[in-house]
């Protein structure tokens, strides 16, 4: 894979269609954005407790520039959902902060309740709100489905199990984690306790074999989702870790601090593999601030596993490629929360404190057949099996990314 040094362009922005209160302290932030799996619906927490859902792509009139135009896998798939999907709004009653996407398996004859038609896979949304409620949302009608209760604080974050198996994570300021069971009506499976701070962040491994969350600590902590027993604290920020984000082939793992480092682990190990430094652009900074803070706030991998997203307080969405200690290219934003690449790649979507969300273009790239058979390799073997097999210790390295 060759860098590519193109930088971002801005393709949309959408502003909240109400107008702001400030009356109400921290309500109007994009705490949060999620693609679906499938890329079919974009959601986005605007603040003033709703959450806007999107079919994607985009209607013409919301793109803001012209950009080169970039097909995607499922372009025809996307139409047909387009023609057939309208927008929704969500009222959710309190302050959104998390959201994830999960698919729902489709019902059967004879289920009672089911929140699919018979025969039928749908798509769900769970949110997390500000008096510690969840709320799970049937995506194509836009009807309730589940208020899952036991967190006693802000639910900071979801993650939903990639497999489809309906388990879901929630990361809370009641400085918990908590494990529900949606194919069980929502029953609460788990509570994971370890932290001594509010939680910010969860990410479940593609693989479904770990979980790792952030606090406000200097360490991350990494869970088996199995046995839901803590395997090991990631130690070596300086500052509170505030986003977590595994790769696509789980042998991978990101944290990103305000001690203005993303640190690449492996997780099998705990081993850091490399310290990604955010210097601050002086130039793309405004003249008159006197503040130059890289305080990370999000990190996300891009879906082919070669790239990061970060987004900080210096006003930059910066985009890496895990062979370099350097970005590859930059984008001017202001007050940035989130980030979250698009599943088929392409685009990366970042939120704002002012309640915006943007659409920026990201570095296609087509994989060297060497890491396409690293990423096949890596998702069912884990870092210990790798360096078990008899093949040369150069090709080792190379299977658990210590070269590239």
């Amino acid at each position: 894979m060759k860098p590519v040094g193109e930088e971002p362009v801005l393709l949309a922005e959408l502003k909240p269609g109400r107008p702001q209160r400030y009356d109400w302290k921290s309500s109007c932030e994009t705490w949060s954005v999620a693609f679906s799996p499938d890329g079919a619906w974009f959601a986005w927490s605007q603040g003033h407790c709703v959450v806007k859902l999107i079919p994607w792509p985009l209607r013409e009139p919301e793109l803001s520039c012209k950009a080169p135009e970039r097909k995607s896998r499922s372009s025809k798939a996307e139409a047909r959902s387009r023609a057939v999907a309208k927008e929704k709004t969500l009222e959710c009653g309190q302050i959104v902060w998390g959201l994830a996407f999960s698919a729902w398996p489709a019902a059967e004859e004879g289920d009672t309740d089911p929140a699919c038609t018979v025969g039928l896979p749908c798509l769900i949304l769970a949110t997390g709100l500000n008096d510690g409620q969840i709320k799970v949302w049937e995506v194509q009608t836009g009807h309730l489905l589940f208020s899952l209760l036991g967190h006693e604080d802000v639910v900071r974050d979801l993650s939903f199990a990639p497999n489809g198996s309906l388990i879901l994570v929630s990361a809370s300021r009641d400085k918990t984690l908590r494990v529900w069971d949606l194919s069980r009506d929502g029953r609460q499976v788990q509570v994971l306790s370890g932290h001594v701070q509010w939680v910010y962040c969860c990410s479940i491994s593609p693989d479904c074999s770990m979980l790792c969350s952030a606090a406000g600590e200097k360490s991350a902590l990494l869970w088996s989702m199995r046995s839901y027993a803590l395997i090991r604290r990631l130690e070596g920020h300086q500052s509170s870790v505030v986003s977590c984000d595994f790769s696509p082939d789980s042998a991978l793992l990101v944290t990103a601090s305000y001690d203005a480092c993303v640190i690449m682990w492996d997780p099998y190990t705990g081993e850091q593999l490399r310290t990604l430094r955010h210097v601050p652009l002086h130039s793309a900074l405004d003249d008159s601030s006197e503040v130059h803070t890289s305080s990370l706030r999000s990190v996300c991998f891009s879906p082919e596993g070669l790239y990061l997203a970060t987004v900080a307080d210096d006003r930059l969405l910066r985009i890496w490629a895990l062979e370099l200690r350097s970005p590859v290219a930059f984008a001017p934003m202001t007050n940035g929360l989130c980030c979250m690449y698009f599943p088929h790649g392409g685009f990366i979507a970042t939120g704002t404190r002012d309640g915006h969300v943007q659409f920026w273009t990201a570095p296609r790239v087509l994989s060297s057949l060497k890491h396409l058979c690293r990423k096949a390799l890596r998702t069912f073997l884990t870092t210990y099996q790798v360096l078990a097999l008899p093949i040369p210790r150069k090709l080792k390295e190379f299977l658990t990314y210590r070269t590239f």
